[in-house]
């Protein structure tokens, strides 16, 4: 399977904003349910956005009505926009995959999840 890549990392304050971006062609086509996850030292891996083959998403209470996961059109770039970032949504994050049924993601742990990228760390200062 083609690789998940990354980028979009970078230092922000409190209160400013980040797009994160995976190049993910190959995992279209309504067969993958498509995820961000983070990992801050010493904590687990936790899940901030999945988004489903029919486009429809789902995100923790942690980062719900700040971060926005989407694909393009042409489902190879997958994308996680991040506003009102504060210092605790520091943490490596890592785009990843599993195929599914329709592409649905029935399951969002992280042990779900088949094909990772190798992660863009994100640092926010207060």
């Amino acid at each position: 399977q083609v690789p998940l890549v990354e980028s979009g990392g970078g230092s922000v304050q409190a209160g400013g904003s980040l797009r994160l971006s995976c190049a993910a062609s190959g995992y279209g086509y309504n067969t993958y349910c498509l995820g961000w996850f983070r990992q801050a030292p010493g904590k687990e891996r936790e899940g901030v956005a999945f988004i489903s083959g029919d486009y429809s998403t789902r995100y923790p209470d942690s980062v719900k009505g700040r971060f926005t996961i989407s694909q393009d059109n042409a489902k190879t770039t997958l994308y996680l926009k991040m506003n009102s970032l504060k210092p605790e949504d520091t943490a490596m994050y890592y785009c990843a995959a599993y195929q599914s049924l329709a592409g649905y993601c029935y399951r969002v742990g992280s042990a779900d999840f088949t094909y990772w990228g190798q992660g863009t760390q994100v640092t926010v200062s207060s």
